[in-house]
């Protein structure tokens, strides 16, 4: 008759461990690159907002080329591949917008163009908030040769509100969901380690100290930690390289410096939740009397 292996009695489940750590690791990292690419496009939807600072009339060429320097060099203006996000508009192009928009030609009624030369300011997403935009409008509007400056304040709120509540909904899930997986992983770790249990007190027995003992279950829970945040740090770049290929337009949301601080993070959580873990579990068993080891 053949003969069937036995399992080893005490023996670790060394693979079930590294899995169940790593499929929780990917469904936090998953949402991590939710917030990430949520904050991107927030971060997007405000750099599109502008704001119009129009000119008295008839000003010098030198004037307005000295009011454009020293609006691209304010610190709130959004920069874009090293260029500051300052554009001239002149009265006949916001003529021919206007057309194009409402359909109404001033020549119809009026023989000059009433409307004004512009700057359209893009603004960095941290100068959106309402103060902020307060503050500037005012610091523009006392610059010489503005006439007047305008901004869509209700457009601002409505679109700063909404996307505070987004946030804050995305990132109170995010704590639940990190609580959820630090109390799977020490669960598991734990599960695994009770298989264990018999021999940590047969160590103890023969005089083993408690370093000694908990040496080689700590060396091994944070290596499994860290091998099972590496294999999840690879699932997640795969998905969002797919991710990537499925949905061009998601590559305007992308940040390689960020994902990789993500990714880090991910293999981080995995080395530590593993160690501490493994060190909470093999002390427990060590404080435990025989009968409760049944």
């Amino acid at each position: 008759m053949p003969t069937r292996r036995k399992k080893k009695l005490g023996s670790y489940p060394t693979l079930l461990v590294v899995f169940s750590i790593t499929l929780a690791l990917v469904v936090i990292g998953l949402f991590g690159l939710l917030l990430l690419h949520a904050h991107k496009l927030s971060e997007r939807v405000r750099e599109n907002l502008e704001v119009q600072v129009y000119l008295e009339r008839d000003l010098p060429e030198t004037e307005l080329l000295r009011l454009q320097q020293d609006l691209e060099h304010q610190p709130y203006v959004a920069v874009s591949n090293g260029r500051p996000q300052v554009y001239f508009v002149s009265k006949e192009e916001g003529a021919r917008q206007l057309l194009q928009s409402t359909g109404e030609d001033y020549r119809a009624f009026l023989d000059d163009n009433p409307l004004r030369d512009a700057y359209a300011l893009k603004i960095r997403p941290e100068y959106t908030d309402t103060t902020h935009l307060r503050l500037l409008s005012r610091s523009l509007s006392s610059q010489r040769g503005v006439f007047e400056v305008q901004y869509p304040k209700t457009l601002f709120d409505s679109i700063n509100q909404n996307l505070t509540k987004v946030s804050l909904v995305l990132v109170s899930f995010a704590v639940v969901l990190v609580i959820v997986v630090v109390v799977l992983i020490n669960n598991t770790i734990k599960l695994a380690l009770y298989s264990q249990r018999f021999l940590i007190r047969s160590m103890q027995l023969v005089g083993a100290t408690r370093f000694f003992i908990q040496r080689p279950f700590l060396r091994r829970a944070t290596w499994q930690g860290f091998a099972s945040g590496l294999l999840a740090a690879l699932v997640l770049l795969a998905l969002l390289q797919y991710a990537y290929l499925e949905l061009a337009e998601l590559k305007l949301l992308r940040d390689d410096r960020l994902t990789g601080l993500l990714l880090a993070i991910v293999v981080g959580l995995g080395t530590v939740i593993g160690f501490l873990s493994s060190y909470r579990a093999v002390n427990k068993y060590l404080g435990v009397s025989l009968d409760e080891l049944y």
